[in-house]
């Protein structure tokens, strides 16, 4: 659930922008951390009009959910201190 905090630090998005922003989740789970999300209080859902077309969800942070930059940057500095990529095996010798 944080994936989509962090995608909506940078403002609010509609629910395929969201989508995209958190990669590789299916649109039935991403709906459920949304309502999970909305029932925390930690993001609003705002419906808008399409003229004509299906309504579009709108999602943003409450001020609940932005207090969790600090947490997230946080994070991120925990994980550059931390976790560092595996390094490349070393090639075999070649044969003599």
């Amino acid at each position: 659930m944080l994936h989509i905090v962090r995608a909506l630090l940078n403002g609010e998005k509609g629910f395929n922008e969201l989508a995209r922003a958190v990669g590789g989740c299916n649109s039935a789970t991403l709906t459920q951390r949304l309502e999970q999300l909305e029932t925390l209080s930690l993001i609003n859902k705002r419906t808008e009009d399409s003229h004509g077309k299906l309504a579009r969800s709108v999602y943003s942070l409450t001020p609940a959910g932005l207090e969790l930059q600090s947490v997230i940057d946080a994070i991120d500095g925990w994980a550059k201190t931390h976790l560092h990529a595996p390094a490349a095996p070393h090639p075999e010798p070649a044969p003599c």
